[in-house]
């Protein structure tokens, strides 16, 4: 699956007036996009579930992690007879993100980190849909920590924050989803005393997220849900999802040029008590893309 050039040619006339493509096309919505982030924890084995949630959601544009496939396995005639476009980055047995976009096909701009081309991880995906550009992510775990894996989540972070860095201020929107691997503060957790040891709750991961949206990024869930405890992942272990006891680990993060579309945002928890469902559950924000009205002119006398 080849890349498109880098997003910053893609509104230029370097390539082919990449604005009249399908990708780019904003057209008028009588209702909010709805956009998620799923890691869904093996496509194949959780197919049935994504093709459910998909039906019953309708979402429109949708980032998946983890799809633990290579990318001649990813289940795409599946997902087309669903009523979606799909790009995808896979990789056997583990990481692996895609794109999906209702009744349109992804553009796509990017496929792994800029800036760490050496990466053998599918951990990255940009794509344009419906006049958005969307960047699909599935930042490494780090554990267990200290060792190669924190320093290689670390690396990875610093290398996404520095990309970021140039995604955040353009004109175009921008939406950063996926699975950070990271819980931002105690409010997002249920406990913190059994993960203080958690490459997860380390100080260096939270400082990197902190500073990444404090480039000008909105976290979506938490701007429209600022004092509540709201979970994105529950573990198999310990009861942990029959009691609640979550994290807050895949968030959706805004650029200034969209944040003042966001209308909407929350987890379709029901997924995550189904059977076989993965250990997270869909994520997901609705964008009012109508065209804001002009107050009207007072006539002049």
């Amino acid at each position: 699956m080849p890349s498109r050039p880098p997003f910053k040619w893609l509104c230029t006339r370097k390539w082919h007036g990449a604005c009249d493509l399908p990708g780019f096309r904003r057209k008028a919505r009588r209702k909010p996009l709805k956009i998620a982030t799923y890691n869904i924890n093996g496509v194949r084995s959780r197919l049935e579930r994504l093709l459910e949630w998909l039906e019953r959601e309708q979402p429109d544009v949708v980032c998946l992690q983890e799809l633990k496939a290579p990318d001649d396995r990813f289940p795409a005639d599946a997902i087309e007879k669903a009523g979606y476009g799909a790009v995808w980055h896979g990789q056997a047995s583990w990481n692996g993100v895609a794109i999906l976009a209702k009744g349109v096909e992804p553009l796509l701009s990017r496929r792994g980190l800029p800036g760490f081309e050496t990466d053998t991880h599918s951990r990255y995906l940009e794509a344009a849909v419906n006049g958005l550009l969307i960047a699909c992510l599935y930042l490494p775990n780090g554990n267990p920590q200290p060792g190669p894996k924190f320093d290689y989540k670390l690396a990875w972070f610093d290398r996404f924050i520095d990309h970021a860095a140039t995604l955040v201020d353009t004109d175009h929107p921008v939406i950063l989803a996926g699975d950070y691997n990271v819980v931002p503060t105690d409010e997002d957790i249920y406990n913190t005393r059994s993960w203080l040891k958690d490459a997860l709750l380390q100080p260096e991961s939270r400082e990197r997220y902190a500073r990444l949206v404090a480039q000008g990024w909105t976290d979506a869930l938490r701007a429209l849900h600022p004092g509540e405890r709201i979970y994105t992942f529950w573990d198999y272990f310990r009861r942990h999802w029959q009691t609640n006891s979550g994290l807050r680990i895949d968030h959706i993060l805004l650029n200034p040029a969209i944040a003042p579309s966001l209308d909407d945002a929350g987890v379709d928890t029901w997924v995550r008590d189904r059977p076989q469902a993965s250990d997270h559950a869909p994520t997901w924000v609705t964008l009012d893309l109508r065209p804001k009205r002009r107050p009207a002119r007072s006539p002049r006398r």
